[in-house]
């Protein structure tokens, strides 16, 4: 694990994707830092029958990181990070997204437990960038699933140098048996090279579906070229999978309906951000099944249009019109719109 990618691994465990965060206390070996985002937004859509014009939060944050030098190379990290219900109040005002001790070397790697970003996620993710809009299908019981956080997930990376602009890169995660879902294995290769990354992920283990056990898994394909915020960013992700995902649309319904048996899910962004940190973006996704006794054809699919505007590094303004570009369920069209603010601590 070369230099380069440790220092982000600590960098990230201390202060999270974005680089902005308020360090408390760092002194002999030891570090400790309160990081986070708030967010406030207008969401409406084209059907007011859905549900109109609503006041949002954007999936807010506050997480508390510590870090210790090890010594011989080794450095301990430890993170709880908690959503913040401040719209709202009442008794859910904080609940838990992510809660994990990791240990990190420069050659040996990083290993981490308890519930974190999956090694799936690693490879999957790297089209769901945008603040308004982005990979829906990946937080389809993502928990339990492992295809984003992963809630009870011992994990292993490494980042292998092979040259000045080429690594590789793997990942291996095991889950905790949770109501509903056997003990899920995740498997996560890929390579940097330049400015390109490409990338595979299996993800596998047994679910309950209709009183039956069934073995839920996603093959996860990915390709990216440059840095989101960077100038030029694009990113594609294909998903093979079976009992994975449900009929419902994230932005409308959270995945409450049937569980499919076999799926695809497609995500694709193309962004620039220009030199005064104005960043457009477009991106494109969908989620076809051949389920025939449910839906024979494609569940949702989407495109937006977005913008992001950083008015200081830790104030940014966003935009985002998404089109709802049909199924075959039935459903009603429904564009919905996203404006706000985001402020990251």
């Amino acid at each position: 694990m070369n230099k380069k990618i440790i220092a982000l691994a600590v960098a990230a465990a201390a202060f999270g994707t974005q680089a902005s965060a308020v360090e408390l206390y760092n002194q002999d070996g030891s570090t400790f830092s309160i990081g986070g985002h708030v967010s406030v937004s207008a969401k409406g859509n084209s059907e007011s029958e859905v549900g109109g014009t609503d006041i949002i939060a954007n999936s807010p944050r506050i997480n508390f990181t510590a870090t210790q030098d090890l010594g011989n190379g080794f450095t301990a990290d430890a993170r709880g990070e908690y959503a913040i219900n401040y719209l709202d109040g009442g008794e859910n005002a904080f609940t838990t997204r992510l809660g994990y001790i990791g240990v990190t070397h420069e050659t040996f790697g990083r290993a981490v437990a308890g519930t974190q970003w999956s090694p799936y996620y690693d490879v999957a993710g790297i089209a769901d960038m945008p603040i308004a809009f982005a990979n829906d299908f990946l937080y389809d019981n993502h928990g339990a699933l492992g295809t984003g956080r992963a809630e009870g997930m011992v994990s292993y990376r490494n980042d292998i140098q092979l040259g000045d602009n080429l690594s590789i890169f793997g990942g291996l995660g095991i889950q905790d048996s949770q109501a509903g879902f056997d003990t899920r294995g995740q498997v996560s290769l890929g390579a940097n090279f330049a400015d390109f990354m490409v990338g595979y992920s299996y993800n596998a283990g047994d679910r309950d579906v209709n009183a039956r056990s069934e073995n839920a898994f996603s093959h996860a394909l990915s390709a990216k070229y440059g840095s989101y915020g960077n100038g030029l960013y694009v990113a594609g992700v294909y998903t093979m999978n079976e009992y994975m995902h449900t009929t419902a649309n994230y932005n409308v319904d959270k995945f409450t309906g049937p569980v499919l048996d076999e799926s695809n899910g497609i995500e694709f962004i193309a962004a620039y951000a220009f030199a005064n940190s104005l960043n457009l973006s477009i991106n494109y996704e969908a989620v076809e099944s051949s389920d025939k006794a449910i839906v024979d054809g494609t569940v949702y699919s989407q495109m937006a249009f977005q913008a992001e505007y950083n008015i200081t590094p830790s104030f940014v303004t966003f935009a985002g019109y998404q089109l709802d570009l049909g199924n075959d369920q039935n459903e009603k069209e429904n564009d919905m719109w996203n404006i706000g603010v985001r402020y990251y601590l």
